[in-house]
């Protein structure tokens, strides 16, 4: 119930299904345009958001088979206060860079930085992660990481998916409201003469 300058409005829902003398073909269209276009949000956004989880965690699993663990040897001290040159790495585990060196599938001793624990001696056996070719790569997410990262992408698409959607149905009944009130004037120019005349008579 609303109530408009002290007269009382009833609000039918479900207007434009039912039939009624003041409903027209455009209300029955936007009717099934909103109906459409809440499915097609629901199905498209699904489907888009499963096949991109389907598709990160393809990724991820591709990522961790071509990365191995290998034992690698700290050359240098990672103790804190030290003038060893490692770096906190910014992203909250205490991680520090340091250099290290390790055995590449070919033989040959490779050094490089990695992300190591703080406080280990130079000489420390330490795991870092290599790519087939033996160079050092991050260490692929597994666990919780994976699948948070995995349900983040299938969410993000599934949401960005519905919403244009959705969105495409409000423009296409903004434009259908237009035109039916660029109906309503056009009969309206062509009763108000008729209605004038009674009025005055």
């Amino acid at each position: 119930m609303a109530r408009t300058r002290g007269a009382t409005v009833r609000r039918v829902r479900l207007w434009r299904w039912r039939r009624n003398p003041l409903r027209r073909r455009s209300d029955l269209v936007e009717a099934w345009l909103r109906l459409v276009t809440v499915v097609l949000a629901l199905l498209l956004g699904a489907s888009a958001g499963a096949a991109a989880a389907g598709a990160v965690d393809a990724s991820l699993a591709d990522r961790r088979e071509r990365t191995r663990p290998v034992t690698a040897v700290l050359a240098e001290d990672t103790a804190r206060g030290t003038s060893a040159p490692v770096t906190e790495n910014g992203d909250g585990n205490g991680g520090v860079w340091a250099k290290v060196r390790w055995t590449a599938p070919d033989g040959t001793i490779r050094t490089g930085r990695a992300e190591v624990e703080p406080g280990s001696g130079a000489g420390s056996a330490v795991t870092v992660w290599t790519d087939p070719s033996g160079r050092l790569v991050a260490a692929p997410p597994a666990g919780a990481e994976a699948a948070f990262q995995t349900v983040m992408a299938g969410g993000t698409v599934t949401v960005t998916t519905g919403g244009l959607v959705l969105l495409c149905g409000r423009l296409v009944g903004a434009r259908l409201q237009r035109r039916r009130l660029a109906e309503w004037e056009a009969e309206w120019r062509q009763v108000e003469p008729t209605w004038r005349r009674r009025m005055t008579g």
